[in-house]
């Protein structure tokens, strides 16, 4: 918080978790299995169709699993905080994301937004000019996948390491023992694979696993791209998007990223009480994702034309 405002004050204050807001974070646990088990039976049950149809929804609700983890991330999901990990662990192992590894990066983009030492779990480097080139290759790449096999290697063998600075050695623990809990995951499907529950594993798992990519990428692009990123003021270098019913949802309140920044402890089913002093004092707010999107595409086809003018 970098303004003397005393209208800022607010969108600071930190809230702990109630039964309320433990309550909601649990329906929406519910609602997020309940889509995942109507999707595997479309892709076991039905024709073509329907097997494309749930495979978009396993990957769709895989990466919306994927923000309910980042709730854990801050602890702001239950009042009791030993829950947070074997729940963030469960919601991050069909997009291989491992909860205590998230956990330690992003608590470092919090502290070091806007700064050299930012560097975010999916990371995007949004100091670079926006091309279509560069939003096709993230959007589309794998990189992550591969350094997630590399540290299921390192794990297994022992040697992995943090790069990103110092964590205590229960952290790292910690981190060791969920990539090798991936790596029995990975050698489970495998397994299956050749017990002839191939198109099982494919399609319950590894096609949704390949589909989130770009949505996730997309999900977590509005966050800070075209946002004053040299700044430490998160009213300058974070977005806020009001979004609809279904986008508040989906992306578990992700939208109100400008009141997280400003109060990561805060249970996210909040924010939204937020949003309106968020917009007036914000530089960078958006009505809609759609809105959001478009100015992307604006300023992706400007510089790309600059590159190849």
């Amino acid at each position: 918080m970098t303004t003397s405002n005393a209208a800022v004050k607010p969108l600071f204050e930190r809230t702990r978790v109630s039964q309320t807001d433990e309550t909601v974070f649990v329906l929406k646990l519910v609602v997020a299995g309940a889509i995942g088990v109507f999707g595997g039976f479309l892709t076991l049950t039905c024709g073509w169709l329907g097997t494309s149809v749930g495979v978009f929804l396993l990957a769709a609700i895989y990466t919306h699993m994927v923000e309910l983890q980042h709730q854990c991330l801050h602890h702001s999901s239950f009042r009791r905080s030993g829950l947070h990990r074997p729940v963030g662990i469960a919601l991050g192992l069909p997009l291989l994301t491992a909860y205590s590894h998230y956990r330690v990066q992003h608590l470092q983009h919090h502290k070091y937004l806007g700064t050299p030492h930012d560097s975010e779990f999916f990371g995007f480097d949004t100091r670079k000019p926006l091309t279509w080139g560069a939003l096709l290759r993230s959007t589309l790449s794998p990189k992550r996948l591969f350094q997630v096999a590399v540290d299921v290697v390192k794990s297994c063998a022992g040697t992995w390491t943090y790069t990103r600075g110092k964590i205590g050695d229960r952290p790292r623990k910690q981190i060791i023992a969920e990539y090798r809990l991936f790596a029995l995951a990975i050698a489970a499907a495998v397994a299956l694979g050749f017990a002839g529950y191939g198109r099982a594993v494919l399609v319950l798992w590894t096609i949704p696993l390949l589909i989130s990519i770009p949505i996730h990428f997309l999900l977590e692009l509005p966050e800070h791209v075209l946002c004053d990123t040299s700044s430490t003021d998160v009213l300058r270098n974070t977005r806020t998007i009001s979004g609809s019913w279904f986008s508040q949802w989906y992306t578990n309140g992700n939208n109100f990223h400008v009141e997280h920044h400003a109060a990561m402890v805060v249970p996210i089913n909040r924010l939204a009480e937020r949003h309106p002093l968020a917009r007036e004092l914000a530089t960078h707010t958006e009505q809609s994702y759609v809105a959001f999107y478009l100015k992307v595409a604006r300023e992706a086809h400007r510089n790309t034309r600059h590159r190849t003018a």
